[in-house]
């Protein structure tokens, strides 16, 4: 499936060792990664990739493992994992270095690879996340985000979920936006397309599994040199300033935005603002 803009990509799968990664493209010019976040694929970045191409960038949109139309091992879904994963797909790619900017749970992986490899990344974008590990109790908003507990529970939610996806996909795609109908149809139908496949869930609700892991990793950073845009949406589920707090914490140089009439979907709910912002902080290509 295409983009929204009925935009044509270049869609590759490259061997990073342990999976096999679907990566889509976009673009010439300085290499920006967008990292996707759950329950979603690298096509929540399909309203924004057009902008950022037209404004002379080449947009490279993995699909995390276990994740959209890559390969799903049972381990490796700690965010230092993801990001090594990445990592190898630059390699591939002969990018040495770019700015990479991620939502949701890829917000967690892209400040993983700047921590990691610094020399790699030009600049750091974090949208709509706060980083397990930056000295907060957790992530969940002290249990609003009821479903981070329940999702790193062992086996039960697959129990409860299997057959029944999109009723539950469906909740949050209508909830944590500013209002029920943020996600456009074709948007929906490729997440569920992706979620509903064999051992989709799973690998999603890994992610919330290995967040102890995360803590342990980034709680003994210290804080990182790399420039960080920290993005929040203010309104429904959105972190609003959270977003900026968190990373103040773990980074040197954070500019924060909170973005109005905006819920937790701010790729899609926001393409224009999100993507102005991008360029702002990454500068001409």
């Amino acid at each position: 499936m295409e983009g929204r803009y009925m935009v044509e990509y270049n869609h590759s799968y490259v061997d990073v060792g342990e999976v096999v990664l679907h990566v889509a493209e976009i673009g010439d010019g300085a290499p920006v990664l967008l990292v996707h976040g759950f329950p979603q694929t690298w096509y929540s970045w399909t309203a924004v990739a057009p902008l950022l191409a037209d404004a002379g960038y080449r947009c490279v949109m993995p699909d995390l493992r276990g994740l959209g139309d890559s390969t799903r091992p049972l381990h490796g879904y700690d965010k230092q994992t993801l990001g090594e994963d990445l990592v190898r797909v630059l390699d591939a790619f002969d990018i040495e270095r770019c700015a990479v900017v991620g939502h949701d749970w890829g917000g967690a992986v892209a400040f993983s690879i700047a921590a990691r490899h610094p020399e790699r990344v030009s600049r750091l974008g974090v949208v709509d996340v706060a980083i397990p590990g930056d000295g907060q109790p957790n992530i969940s908003q002290g249990g609003r985000r009821w479903h981070h507990a329940f999702l790193g529970t062992l086996d039960l939610p697959e129990a409860l979920i299997t057959g029944r996806e999109e009723v539950f996909l469906r909740w949050f795609y209508e909830h944590y936006g500013h209002h029920q109908k943020v996600l456009p149809d074709d948007a929906v139908a490729e997440y569920l397309r992706c979620y509903t496949a064999a051992g989709a869930l799973r690998a999603g609700f890994e992610l919330y599994r290995t967040v102890p892991l995360d803590i342990a990793a980034n709680e003994t950073l210290g804080k990182i040199d790399v420039p960080v845009l920290a993005v929040g949406g203010a309104t429904s589920f959105g972190r609003g300033d959270e977003v900026e707090e968190s990373l103040r914490r773990m980074a040197h140089d954070v500019t924060g935005h909170v973005i109005p009439d905006c819920g937790h979907w701010v790729p899609e709910e926001k393409p224009r603002e999100l993507a102005e912002l991008i360029i702002g902080h990454v500068g001409p290509s």
